[in-house]
């Protein structure tokens, strides 16, 4: 039986990193892998979280089975951060994720079985998007994400959102897009607000990288303008990137109702689909966040390192704007851009040329890793985008 499967491409990422891996050029610079690394170039285990484990590694006192639901201290802990201090708690309820990956996949199920047909998702988006709404068997519609001027494309949404018809979702990332790094501002976000009311759409909200836009509160204002708005929404969540937990894979899961049925069927379901695919998530990571988020020293800790973090990040993208035109490329719009990812316009050969003639590996998309430049490399960087671009 096993013969009878067909080949399957391998993953462009996954793919990059071991070209990566296998390249013996000291200077080589890695900006496809989408993990923060400090200006020395290394992926740090937070301070918050090392305090923490040491918590957990002297209190624990058993390692038995949570539930599928996981650990409900840290699910209920993250309910301010992500809805606000004063949202309605009995509208919303959620459960443990393996990553936000898990969160993406658990909320498009269960979006399934409530009767959805058709997500609309703006692109480029993260690749697993399309990939789990093929794998739950609904259909994809797409509308452009960004304009020519490299802003966030509210028309094409609206245009979106007016060809919508019942059963639809709409997936919207709530900051630090994946991979443009290009937000809609909060003047937007207020439009959208309404415009998916008025569309009659139930909204899917993917929050991958809170803290590292603009900060906790202000990156999430799209979100909770959105929920303010609407009867009810699906919300899926990482800790991997604001924690630092990548490997811990570290997710939530959310729905917010306005009927108390409604959202115990929300969370039956989701229990249920979560049995089916992982049985019990992943506990460790998860235990740690609930330990930070209960003691006021270390969310401090943690707050002020998500806050270094986005220095960094902010003063790469400055970096990389003050080189204001290199040949066709237009650098300026990379320093008001968020998060981790950003898009260059290079071809498939500019891409190949910085990879063998300088040993910069990105994805063939052009989205970069701004966090991947280094001080060591950024200027590096910068001089063999002028070579490749001349």
């Amino acid at each position: 039986m096993l013969a009878t499967l067909s080949p399957q491409p391998a993953d462009a990422l996954l793919a990059l990193i071991k070209l990566h891996n296998a390249d013996p050029r000291p200077t080589k610079i890695d900006l496809g892998v989408g993990v923060y690394r400090t200006g020395a170039g290394d992926t740090p285990v937070f301070g918050a979280i090392k305090a923490a484990e040491r918590v957990l590694l002297e209190t624990q006192s058993s390692k038995a089975y949570l539930g599928p639901e996981g650990d409900m201290g840290f699910v209920h802990a993250l309910i301010p951060y992500v809805f606000g201090a004063d949202f309605d708690r009995s509208r919303v309820e959620g459960m443990q994720a393996p990553g936000g990956t898990g969160g993406v996949r658990l909320a498009v199920e269960v979006a399934a079985r409530a009767g959805a047909k058709r997500i609309i998702m703006g692109t480029p988006s993260w690749p697993n998007h399309a990939q789990i709404v093929a794998a739950v068997g609904l259909e994809l519609k797409t509308f452009k994400h960004t304009t020519a001027e490299g802003t966030a494309d509210l028309e094409a949404l609206r245009a979106a959102l007016a060809d919508a018809a019942p059963g639809d979702v709409v997936l919207l990332h709530g900051c630090c897009h994946n991979p443009t790094g290009v937000d809609y501002t909060n003047a937007q976000w207020d439009q959208i607000a309404s415009m998916v009311q008025g569309a009659g759409v139930l909204p899917l909200l993917d929050l991958a990288y809170q803290g590292l836009g603009e900060g906790m509160e202000a990156d999430a204002y799209g979100l909770r303008k959105v929920l303010a708005a609407v009867p009810e929404a699906l919300v899926a969540y990482s800790c991997d990137k604001n924690f630092g937990l990548y490997r811990d894979r570290v997710g939530a899961f959310y729905a917010v109702t306005g009927d108390a049925d409604a959202l115990a069927n929300a969370m039956a379901n989701g229990a249920t689909l979560a049995r089916a695919s992982w049985s019990m998530p992943p506990d460790h990571g998860a235990a740690a966040v609930r330990i930070i988020l209960g003691d006021a020293a270390l969310t401090a800790q943690w707050i002020e390192e998500l806050a270094q973090m986005r220095g960094r990040m902010a003063e790469v993208r400055g970096r990389l704007a003050a080189a204001q035109q290199i040949g066709p490329i237009n650098m300026a719009p990379l320093g008001h851009q968020k998060g981790l990812f950003s898009m260059l316009p290079l071809s498939g050969e500019q891409i190949m040329a910085l990879r063998e003639r300088h040993g910069v590996y990105m994805a063939g998309s052009g989205r970069i890793n701004i966090a991947g430049l280094t001080t060591d490399n950024l200027e590096t960087f910068i001089e063999a985008l002028r070579d490749i671009a001349g």
